[in-house]
């Protein structure tokens, strides 16, 4: 009889390991934390589904880029972060030294100029910077080959910008590592000359050109297709990709990692897994019109093709030193 007792006990406990949520490395996935960069409007819908698809739940800490790469400098071991998924390369590259190594089998579902050199953190989506202008009142043969020739005193009062945008300051970074230090100061002294309006980010600076208020500003190209998505092909406004291709035609990457002090980790291969999955990469390029890294999922349609851009190839280790750009900034009077 207490033989048999025993045995129970045994079957017992067995049926609680099985059903208490483990994932694949043993641990208990439980729910991970995500610091996402990205805004919860536009990744909520992904992170539900992989919590339907996986049953992991994901735990979501919302706000910008810079803000939250700060706050893993300064939580460090002690970051109840599993995943930092970032708007940028600069804002991964600067917790570089707080990521885990990635498995091959995610860095390689990318193409090698799309993820970290130290093999830290993936990207997971493409952007491209890109001139978003006013059809009313340009033709795309008016625009300069080069976003540095809008420095000319004929764009005076008649460009937006937004220097406080994580974006816009891995486009600056771009320019620094393809100009250098001389020329970028030179073209972010020269469009100050020419009274550029300032905007928070890439949004009202496409609202503002579909208005007529600006007639061109600097933006990734997909926030002038949720326009159009929304207003039709009617809203006077297109995207421009310099003909000379250079910083002002970048393609920039969205990625994440994964915190190396998490205790959560083959969970948080699987959220990364999902995000570069089929399903999540059709998300990214039906639904946010960004590119899919991919090969196996088309871009939206209506996009230029990548392989149409006259992108200066920048890998994602020379978009990372956003610190050098933002001292640059400052020394320019655009960041306090």
């Amino acid at each position: 009889m207490q033989g048999s007792f025993k045995v129970f006990l045994m079957v017992l406990t067995l049926v609680a390991l099985l059903g208490c949520g483990t994932d694949r490395s043993g641990e208990s996935a439980g729910t991970i934390t995500i610091y996402s960069g990205r805004s919860e409007t536009l990744i909520s819908p992904l992170i539900d589904r992989f919590t339907q698809t996986t049953g992991v739940e994901a735990s979501v800490k919302y706000a910008k880029t810079p803000q939250l790469a700060a706050t893993l400098l300064e939580e460090g071991g002690n970051s109840p972060a599993d995943v930092f998924f970032a708007q940028d390369p600069g804002g991964l590259a600067a917790v570089d030294h707080l990521l885990a190594p990635l498995p091959s089998t995610i860095l390689d579902r990318v193409p090698a100029w799309a993820a970290s050199a130290t093999g830290r953190w993936v990207g997971l989506s493409g952007r491209a910077r890109t001139v978003v202008y006013n059809t009313e009142n340009l033709e795309s043969a008016e625009l300069p080959d080069d976003i540095f020739d809008f420095i000319d005193p004929q764009w005076k009062g008649r460009i937006g910008w937004a220097p406080t945008n994580a974006s816009f300051q891995t486009m600056i970074t771009a320019m620094r590592s393809v100009w250098g230090e001389a020329k970028t100061r030179q073209w972010l002294e020269g469009i100050q000359v020419n009274n550029p309006k300032v905007y928070p980010k890439n949004t009202p600076i496409v609202a503002a050109v579909g208005a007529g208020e600006i007639d061109a500003g600097f933006v990734n190209h997909y926030y002038l297709h949720r326009f159009l998505a929304e207003e039709g092909d009617g809203f006077p406004a297109r995207n421009y990709h310099p003909r000379a291709g250079g910083p002002g035609a970048t393609i920039m990457v969205a990625g994440a990692g994964i915190l190396e002090q998490s205790t959560k980790q083959d969970a948080a291969e699987r959220f990364l897994e999902f995000l570069l999955s089929p399903e999540a990469q059709e998300y990214f390029a039906r639904k946010t019109f960004e590119y899919p890294l991919s090969q196996d999922v088309e871009q939206s349609p209506g996009l230029a093709p990548l392989t149409d851009l006259n992108h200066p190839g920048l890998t994602a280790a020379q978009l990372t030193d956003i610190k050098g750009t933002q001292d640059i900034l400052r020394q320019t009077g655009l960041l306090p």
